[in-house]
């Protein structure tokens, strides 16, 4: 009985402790395409062409409302843009949200990425995006291969009868 008990013991902490190095490297994976995510939406904000593009891989796809690109065209057309006087003028994620695949070289990274920008006739506009990257480590460098953007719904005013729920809710009402 005791050997029994021994060897559940032994069985449940190799279980233990693989599935918690398992999370600690995922948990390090996470935290790569976190920075990594902060860096290339600071090379953005900065304007940084030479930075900014450096997070993207040869072989990139994109989705944006205009259709799909690929990297060339996205470098020469945002080069153009702001070579012509646009700017980003400031970047702010929130909502980020991070898968890591089981392999450890791929992951998703999707977040609202509100984006107050300067056209090139000087007129601002502020827009809510809904980004999401994936990653792809090859060589032992993440890249970004694959990027959708596209501009995030905004949320429609509280209707009347939805404000009486909710404060008929609180108030301990029906």
């Amino acid at each position: 009985m005791k050997r029994k008990l021994l060897s559940v013991c032994i069985v449940l902490a190799l279980v233990v402790g693989a599935s918690s190095f398992i999370r600690a490297k995922q948990s390090g994976a996470e935290q790569q395409i976190r920075e990594l995510e902060k860096d290339v939406n600071a090379a953005y904000e900065a304007n940084d062409l030479k930075a900014y593009f450096s997070f993207y891989s040869s072989d990139l796809s994109q989705w944006f409302p205009e259709g799909r690109t690929d990297l060339p065209t996205y470098q020469k057309q945002w080069t153009s843009f702001i070579q012509a006087g646009g700017r980003i003028e400031k970047v702010v994620i929130s909502d980020m949200h991070i898968q890591i695949g089981p392999s450890e070289d791929t992951a998703v990274a999707s977040y609202l990425l509100h984006v107050k920008t300067r056209s090139e006739k000087g007129e601002i506009t502020d827009e809510d995006n809904q980004e999401t990257d994936v990653f792809f480590k090859r060589g032992g460098v993440w890249k970004i291969v694959f990027l959708h953007y596209s501009p995030a719904q905004s949320k429609p005013a509280p209707s009347a009868s939805s404000i009486k729920k909710n404060a008929d809710l609180h108030a301990g009402g029906s």
